[in-house]
C-alpha cells in the first residue's frame, strides 16, 4: 500500500512538472513576458517578471490542490479571531480581493490568447482576408467586452452549475 502511494506520488508530481513546463513553453514562445517588460518600460527586470509568473503558477497550483486547506478567510471566520464583529468586514474584504483577482486573471489570460493569435499572425491575416482596414483596434476591443459581458452573464446567472 505504502509502495503505492509512493508511485502515486511520483507520477502526480511529474505530471504537474510536465504541465507546468507546457505552459511556461507557451509563455517564453509567445513572448509574453519580454512584451509585457518592454509595455512597461522596465525591460532592465524581466527575470523579476519571469519569476513573479513562475510563483504565481506555483502559488496558484497549491491553493487549488489544496483548496480546503487554504481557505484563510473561512479559518478566521470560523474562529472569529478578531470578534464577531469583524464578519461583515472579512466578507466585504473578501469580495474585493476576489474582484481583484478575477480581474487580474482575466487580463492574464487575454493577454495570453492574443499574444497567441499575434503570434500566429491570425488577426492581420483574417482582416486582410476580409478587407478591413479601420477600426481593428474598435474590433478588438468590442470583442473583448464581448468575453467580459458574456462571463459575467455566466457566473450571474449561474451557467456553471448547470454543466453545459
Amino acid at each position: 500500500m505504502l509502495l503505492k502511494q509512493i508511485f502515486l506520488g511520483v507520477c502526480g508530481l511529474s505530471f504537474g512538472l510536465l504541465a507546468s513546463a507546457g505552459v511556461f513553453t507557451v509563455l517564453v514562445s509567445v513572448g509574453l513576458i519580454p512584451r509585457f517588460a518592454g509595455k512597461m518600460h522596465v525591460a532592465k527586470k524581466v527575470f523579476v517578471l519571469e519569476e513573479a509568473v513562475v510563483l504565481g503558477t506555483i502559488i496558484g497550483g497549491l491553493f487549488s490542490i489544496f483548496s480546503e486547506n487554504m481557505q484563510i478567510g473561512s479559518f478566521v471566520l470560523s474562529r472569529q479571531i478578531f470578534g464577531e464583529s469583524t464578519v461583515l468586514i472579512w466578507k466585504c474584504a473578501g469580495s474585493i480581493f476576489l474582484c481583484i483577482w478575477g480581474a487580474f486573471a482575466g487580463m492574464f489570460v487575454g493577454c495570453l490568447a492574443l499574444a497567441i493569435a499575434e503570434m500566429l499572425n491570425s488577426i492581420p491575416i483574417f482582416s486582410r482576408r476580409i478587407s478591413f482596414r479601420h477600426g481593428l483596434g474598435v474590433a478588438i476591443t468590442a470583442a473583448a467586452l464581448g468575453k467580459m459581458l458574456g462571463s459575467l452573464i455566466y457566473f450571474a446567472k449561474g451557467i456553471y452549475m448547470s454543466g453545459f
